[in-house]
């Protein structure tokens, strides 16, 4: 016959318990999220042969560079007061209709795309760490929407997204320039009612180029 006893089946707990003050929601954000355990970091001082960061600090950054002039910041203070200070802050916040403009207006994301895209842990932690500008989830999503556009069109080659359209308006200048066979000195014609930041970026990449707008 099974034991019914409550706790019968539940293992004992062999290592030493933390301390109270460690479980406290009052406690250190740093301590909670920010570089490693003090036990681990008291390893690695040891490997190195230094008793402290301060020491270590020491031995490595020469003084000449080193300020010692203590900080003027406030106490710090723990993650739960931050937490409401921050919200307490963000509830003054007031949203008004959006006048923006420039080329920039209200979309609607229906619901499945922003699940199953932008809140795709696979499409936004993945990273291309030496290229800063673009992310490895994005290279994969552009391959995907050409292959797809390729599909649909039976075309042999699909073009894929810039990153707004300020940057694909120089692209596409460039690209004239490379495959056409105007003279050197052709001048490159933009629309008088392009968006100021639209011209702003064409001029700066026509400039380096020789390309005249």
């Amino acid at each position: 016959m099974a034991d019914r006893t409550p706790g019968a089946d539940a293992p004992l707990l062999t290592g030493a318990l933390p301390a109270l003050s460690a479980l406290s929601t009052q406690g250190s954000f740093a301590g909670r999220h920010i570089g490693p355990r003090a036990g681990e970091t008291e390893a690695m001082l040891a490997a190195v042969g230094h008793p402290s960061l301060a020491s270590l600090a020491d031995a490595c950054v020469p003084e000449g560079v080193r300020d010692r002039t203590p900080l003027d910041l406030p106490a710090a203070a723990d993650e739960a007061t931050v937490l409401a200070e921050l919200r307490e802050r963000a509830a003054a916040n007031e949203v008004f209709t959006s006048m923006i403009g420039l080329g920039y207006s209200g979309t609607v994301t229906p619901a499945v795309i922003q699940r199953n895209i932008l809140e795709n842990p696979a499409w936004y932690t993945a990273y291309t760490p030496y290229q800063p500008e673009i992310s490895q989830g994005r290279l994969e999503a552009l391959i995907n929407f050409q292959t797809m556009v390729a599909d649909l069109t039976g075309l042999p080659v699909a073009g894929a997204s810039m990153l707004d359209e300020a940057t694909a308006a120089a692209e596409a200048m460039t690209l004239v320039r490379r495959a056409g066979r105007a003279k050197a000195d052709a001048v490159f014609v933009v629309d008088a009612d392009t968006l100021p930041q639209t011209l702003a970026v064409l001029r700066t990449r026509a400039e380096p180029l020789g390309i005249g707008l």
